[in-house]
């Protein structure tokens, strides 16, 4: 799949996640209707419900983490889409060890220019490269492939999220 795609996937995935925190309709439906194009975009359309389906089964311990760093803001006036952007970088460091971090900052940040405010995407870069330190400090980040940011990162030992280990 070609990296021009990567990022308008991660905009309909915003999107559904956004439809999903505001309607409360169940998860499969806003998929249904918001990732229908994709159907003949089998990669594609995996990519978007793999990153919705671990965002949701993961939202307790990924707010805790934004909660964490962002501990100088009262948590609920922090825009939505920030807050959605944020889940998905912060899903994306711990769970999809394929996507080196430096490309899930860059595009979140882009996602975030593209549909908040002005001063979303620093925002954004400050809260995902905090999360990325801590997780960096702990070694509990754990990325394969290619495009690292350095070979520490590397780590084949499984990893329980939010267990530093």
């Amino acid at each position: 799949m070609a990296t021009s795609n990567r990022r308008l996937i991660r905009q309909r995935v915003l999107q559904a996640l956004y439809a999903y925190e505001l309607s409360k309709e169940p998860i499969s439906n806003v998929m249904d209707m918001i990732l229908a194009d994709l159907k003949s975009h089998k990669q594609d359309l995996e990519f978007a419900k793999a990153l919705i389906t671990e965002v949701i089964t993961h939202h307790e311990e990924i707010e805790a983490y934004i909660r964490t760093k962002v501990d100088h803001w009262e948590f609920d006036r922090i825009a939505v889409v920030d807050r959605v952007v944020l889940r998905m970088g912060i899903c994306e460091l711990l769970y999809f060890q394929d996507i080196p971090p430096k490309v899930t900052i860059n595009e979140s940040i882009e996602v975030a220019k593209l549909f908040s405010t002005e001063n979303s995407g620093k925002f954004i870069n400050g809260v995902l490269d905090a999360v990325l330190e801590d997780l960096k400090s702990r070694n509990a980040l754990v990325k394969t492939g290619r495009g690292l940011i350095n070979k520490n990162i590397h780590d084949n030992k499984p990893r329980r999220p939010g267990k530093g280990t």
